[in-house]
């Protein structure tokens, strides 16, 4: 395995908009945890990172948790695996483990577990000697619930716990402070819309578009500690349409939209008016972030990034994904393809794949690939079997 410095993990990981950092005109965003904010599951990494308003999945618990009272099945779970940053290191990896189970035809309740393995680490002294290594990760633990409100709208929530342990307790370099992990806790809050049945096969709603939306507050919560600073965490609004057309009983074409904006303050470049993370609250931090850009509403715009995507299922059974991700060349300026499929395997199986190609040459994110296996248990009868059909039974 490759060896990482501590300082290298601590940029990469602490300071996410350093990937591409030449393009920067405007400040750049700082959180920590930005593993919270990676795609985990094939199939929105194939669309362009776009999920709050796609057809549920067992992925909704990180995408919109609101999405998990359109379960279709009784319960069901995903298992995701990606390679990061290939084209640097070859021990990091990102591993992410959902799961639901609907317990009313009204109420669905999720889990998910996040593991972000950042590799081992060599500490060296002033001379470059070795001194100790370490093995970098962090990881999230989720639990959510989701409630219809009605035939076609539902609300969502998830409870987070967020543990991130960069260096251990190694010693700074050239100061007397000593690293420690970091552990917070944070909830996502999900709305969601929802008019798209992929197994409606009604004819008279054939030859129809049908519009649904998502909006989703993400990781909001408390900042973290490492001991040597607090830290924002990724906070971010997410507001995604889907737009969805059934020729016929086989065919089924989406179209997505996600706009995305990180809930966290601009650092700003004038001393005079620079934040001081350690002393602005994390609620206060939120509604900052709308009006503290110094170049004004054209940098606030600059700071929302784009995620457009296409998908192609035929019988739900075989499913084609491409899809674009946008970030002004302003800020961090990460802008990459997408392209990805899914298969089923057998009728409780799907299988995702997703592949990213970055616009410009050089990109850390090149050659990044996801896979994803899907797994869905409905009623022998074919009907959603909850918690209340067994007691009426």
């Amino acid at each position: 395995m490759k060896k990482h410095s501590w300082f290298i993990i601590l940029s990469i990981f602490l300071i996410p908009g350093l990937i591409h950092a030449q393009n920067k005109n405007y400040p750049l965003i700082y959180t920590a945890v930005p593993f919270l904010s990676i795609s985990p599951d094939a199939r929105a990494a194939a669309l362009g990172d776009a999920g709050a308003a796609t057809s549920f999945d067992a992925n909704a618990m990180h995408w919109n948790p609101g999405k998990l009272a359109f379960s279709d099945s009784r319960y069901g779970g995903s298992f995701s695996y990606t390679p990061w940053l290939r084209q640097i290191v070859d021990d990091m990896a990102l591993l992410n483990a959902s799961g639901y189970y609907k317990i009313s035809d009204k109420q669905t309740i999720g889990a998910s577990v996040n593991f972000f393995n950042q590799g081992e680490i060599q500490f060296t002294d002033w001379n470059g000697f070795e001194i100790d290594r370490f093995i970098s990760n962090e990881f999230s633990l989720a639990a959510g619930i989701a409630q219809k409100l009605s035939s076609d709208y539902s609300l969502g929530l998830n409870i987070k716990y967020i543990h991130s342990n960069l260096v251990g307790n190694a010693s700074i370099p050239g100061t007397s402070v000593t690293a420690k992990p970091g552990q917070t806790a944070a909830m996502d809050l999900g709305f969601y819309y929802n008019k798209t049945r992929p197994t409606d096969n009604d004819p008279r709603n054939f030859k129809k578009f049908d519009v649904d939306y998502g909006i989703v507050l993400q990781n909001l919560g408390g900042k973290i500690n490492y001991g040597f600073g607090e830290y924002f965490l990724p906070a971010n609004l997410k507001v995604g349409t889907q737009l969805s057309f059934r020729p016929d009983l086989s065919n089924r074409f989406s179209f997505i939209v996600d706009f995305n904006k990180l809930l966290v303050p601009a650092n700003l470049s004038s001393d005079s008016t620079s934040y001081d993370q350690a002393q602005m609250s994390a609620m206060k931090a939120i509604f900052k972030s709308f009006g503290d850009a110094e170049d004004g509403f054209r940098e606030e715009l600059a700071e929302i990034t784009t995620s457009v995507g296409f998908e192609y299922s035929y019988q739900e059974i075989v499913a084609l994904r491409a899809g674009y991700f946008h970030e002004s060349k302003h800020k961090a300026g990460n802008q990459y393809i997408t392209a990805g499929a899914g298969v089923t395997l057998k009728e409780r199986l799907k299988l995702d794949l997703a592949y990213l190609i970055p616009t410009k040459t050089g990109s850390p994110l090149a050659n990044t690939w996801r896979v994803t296996l899907r797994i869905q248990v409905p009623h022998k009868s074919g009907k959603v079997d909850t918690i209340g059909d067994r007691i009426d039974n």
